[in-house]
């Protein structure tokens, strides 16, 4: 099934760019950038690597980003992220990245998406990727940061698709972000959100009424309110789930208290992710092939994945048919 799996063609709608930066790389870009890092080896910081909840998880991530400075940092972290999963049978990303952290250390988001933007269009020419790129606001930050920062990005507006909001759920709740949401709604932009995550419920359906948000990023809590879960099954909401990330952040003890099999029986329309594949344990196989250890499910749910990933990317309707005609010939020669 490993063989299957390997070789299945993969669209990833969850992809921190920032959580992509290998342990390698961030001493690389260090030496190149003249900075300190608060580890003397690469084993001493893998061995920080043990998270405890969400939060504990953000402290690492923000501080290794301060050895991204210039556009080709931002670069080489991008195309490191391509060049693994072009092996992994990847056809399509829509990344996120968190221009807040970067601009709080003077590093410009022209300067951010220029790098990203190159190695995205660089990834199509050599791999025949297509993405997307969204730009994502900190929700342990004020609205009207983000404010500010959706202002600051509209000059490169063609060189991202939409908006989300990441970072720390507990305590910030997506009504926080309302007008921020209606300004990006306004200008044509499209609008995802994570919630449900560490966060109650009450956030799945906050998101999708005070932001109007089209997908879910994580929701995996939505399976405690039966209300919200047949709404989510009505409605056809995408869920973006992230399987490795929810056991790392201790969001579940073990992969077999998740609760993606309800989901999936429940008539969600759920997603599989790496989310921050460098921090997590690995990227979209390594994904795979945990939840398939867990679960067993046979090729028809693993088809119906793909399927539900392709049907809620924002890729264009030429394109999503190119994907689901490339899974279609996959399928056929595995039958």
């Amino acid at each position: 099934m490993n063989t299957f799996l390997h070789s299945l063609p993969k669209i990833e709608l969850h992809l921190h760019i920032e959580g992509t930066m290998q342990p390698e790389l961030i001493f690389s870009l260090a030496e190149r950038n003249g900075v300190t890092l608060p580890y003397t080896s690469i084993d001493e910081l893998k061995a920080a690597y043990d998270f405890k909840n969400l939060q504990s998880f953000l402290d690492l991530y923000y501080q290794n980003m301060q050895v991204l400075l210039s556009e080709q940092d931002f670069y080489d972290l991008t195309w490191d992220y391509f060049s693994r999963v072009a092996a992994e049978q990847l056809i399509h990303a829509e990344i996120f990245f968190d221009p807040q952290a970067h601009l709080a250390r003077g590093v410009e988001i022209g300067t951010q998406l220029a790098g990203i933007s190159r190695a995205c269009q660089e990834a199509q020419q050599r791999y025949g990727i297509t993405s997307a790129i969204i730009l994502s606001f900190l929700r342990d930050m004020s609205e009207e940061s983000a404010l500010e920062t959706l202002q600051a990005a509209l000059p490169y507006r063609e060189q991202f698709i939409g908006i989300g909001l990441d970072s720390a759920e507990m305590g910030n709740p997506p009504a926080k972000f309302r007008r921020v949401f209606e300004q990006a709604r306004a200008l044509g932009l499209r609008l995802v959100a994570h919630a449900g995550e560490e966060g109650p419920h009450d956030y799945i359906s906050e998101a999708l009424d005070e932001l109007k948000v089209e997908r879910i990023d994580h929701g995996v809590q939505c399976i405690t309110s039966l209300p919200l879960t047949e709404r989510l099954a009505r409605e056809q909401i995408p869920l973006t789930v992230c399987p490795l990330s929810n056991i790392y952040l201790k969001v579940f003890g073990t992969l077999q208290e998740s609760t993606i099999p309800q989901m999936l029986e429940s008539g969600l329309k759920v997603t599989l992710n790496s989310d921050d594949p460098a921090y997590f344990g690995g990227y979209m196989n390594d994904n795979f092939e945990a939840v398939q250890q867990a679960f067993g499910w046979n090729k028809e749910i693993w088809a119906q994945l793909t399927r539900n990933a392709i049907d809620a990317s924002f890729a264009s309707d030429i394109r999503k048919r190119e994907m689901s005609a490339q899974l279609d010939r996959y399928l056929a020669r595995c039958s």
